[in-house]
């Protein structure tokens, strides 16, 4: 019989997630300025928990506090104290307590680290973030003994994260962050045993697979977030990714999530990028379709059989019905939904047909200042105001527990900025 919704799923490695719905990784923000848990993430995940999900993957853990992907992540760059243990495992209890998975996402900023907190990032290479505003600095080339080190970090952070209760860890591979700029032959332009030809490109990745999987053992599920393609001309395509699955199979991954695009093209997020897309041989449903990387998943599940989750644009039932029995993913992901119907993954696996597109309302320009979206810039501006707009939902669920569907764009934007600020000055403080 075909996977439905409700269909447990068996990994590789022997866990069982209860169902195929999971809440996606999405940013929170809401750590302390020193990058411990908070009452309001546990707050947050515990309303997550009740939702119904089968598993609900963590916002960035970062593994090195001066590479935060925004202000107010969790930072586990070494062994955690009594405390950060503490608050590490409150956390996981809160966020399992409807008997779901959760994994904690793992991940490094790299030259998408913004100019306020680290004017010189580290990156693969010295290839500076093509945007408008002057918010990412120049950054330096990683040496061999920062990349172990780095490495290091990942089984350190998995480890503590086992620890602790959560119940698996996904190493973030995606979206233009430190090891998708090790993959891209754009941003990568070592000479060394880490640039150049594709398994060069990919070793970083996977030993950093290796070093999780010694430190978590057999039994625990290792995730990779991966770009199914960079959508830039001369980046990280379709093919590259195929390989780069086929070896994280052969590395014991258990399931992989596939994605799509960078900062500088930020596909998933439906934010318009810098450049055109490179054209991919791909269905011409994936542009049309709800789904956005349906199609780019379907190809690679012919081709491997490591179990595949697909996050991006779902939002009706029947689609998420059809990519489970056509093969084209084994878990559905849930990211915007989740903002305002927490209670999501239970409706659906009730018979619920649809979900609401708040997105789809959002504008910081409306009126007569709409004729401003001509413009690329003001498009991509746009486009993330909105994508602050859901992170001050998640900020009300965790902090307040409600939602505030009559938010304003702009509001949501000045407070969001406001408060970013605000905590790079306490983390400055801290020293």
């Amino acid at each position: 019989m075909a996977p439905t919704l409700a269909s447990q799923l068996e990994l590789p490695c022997g866990a069982v997630l209860p169902n195929r719905i999971a809440k996606a990784a999405m940013t929170e923000g809401m750590a302390t300025p020193d990058g411990r848990p908070t009452r309001e993430l546990e707050r947050l995940y515990g309303i997550w928990s009740d939702g119904g999900a089968g598993m609900l993957l963590s916002g960035n853990i970062i593994v090195d506090r001066d590479h935060l992907e925004r202000p107010g992540n969790v930072v586990i760059e070494r062994e955690p104290d009594a405390d950060m243990k503490a608050q590490l495992a409150s956390w996981a209890k809160a966020a399992t307590r409807g008997g779901n998975h959760f994994w904690a996402q793992v991940s490094h900023g790299g030259r998408q680290t913004q100019r306020l907190v680290n004017p010189h990032p580290k990156s693969s290479s010295d290839v500076q973030l093509a945007l408008p505003g002057g918010q990412f600095g120049k950054p330096q080339p990683l040496t061999k003994n920062e990349i172990a080190d780095l490495v290091d970090r990942w089984a350190i952070a998995a480890r503590a994260c086992q620890e602790a209760g959560f119940t698996g860890v996904q190493v973030h591979g995606a979206h233009g962050y430190l090891i998708s700029q090790f993959l891209s032959p754009r941003v990568n332009l070592r000479t060394d045993e880490y640039g150049g030809s594709l398994e060069n490109r990919a070793r970083f990745l996977l030993q950093i697979v290796e070093a999780v999987r010694a430190a978590v053992g057999p039994s625990f599920p290792i995730s990779v977030k991966l770009n199914s393609a960079d959508f830039q001309k001369g980046g990280f395509d379709f093919g590259d990714s195929l390989q780069v699955v086929q070896w994280l199979e052969a590395a014991s991954v258990d399931l992989i999530e596939i994605s799509g695009g960078t900062y500088e093209q930020p596909k998933l997020l439906g934010v318009a990028g810098q450049e055109a897309e490179e054209p991919q041989n791909i269905a011409p449903s994936t542009a049309s379709r709800e789904a956005y990387f349906v199609d780019f998943a379907k190809a690679m599940q012919a081709e491997v059989s490591v179990p595949l989750m697909v996050t991006g644009g779902f939002r009706t039932r029947a689609a998420m019905e059809q990519a489970l029995e056509s093969g084209a993913a084994d878990v559905i992901g849930l990211g915007r939904p989740m903002c305002l119907d927490t209670q999501a993954p239970a409706q659906l696996l009730a018979g619920a047909g649809q979900l609401a597109r708040y997105e789809d309302n959002l504008d910081l320009l409306p009126g007569w200042l709409g004729f401003l979206r001509r413009f690329q810039a003001m498009k991509a501006i746009n486009g993330f105001a909105g994508i602050y707009w859901f992170y001050e939902q998640l900020w009300l669920l965790g902090h307040e527990g409600r939602v505030d569907h009559d938010l304003s764009v702009f509001k949501a934007f000045r407070i969001v900025d406001a408060r970013n600020k605000r905590i790079m000055k306490a983390r400055q403080r801290l020293g």
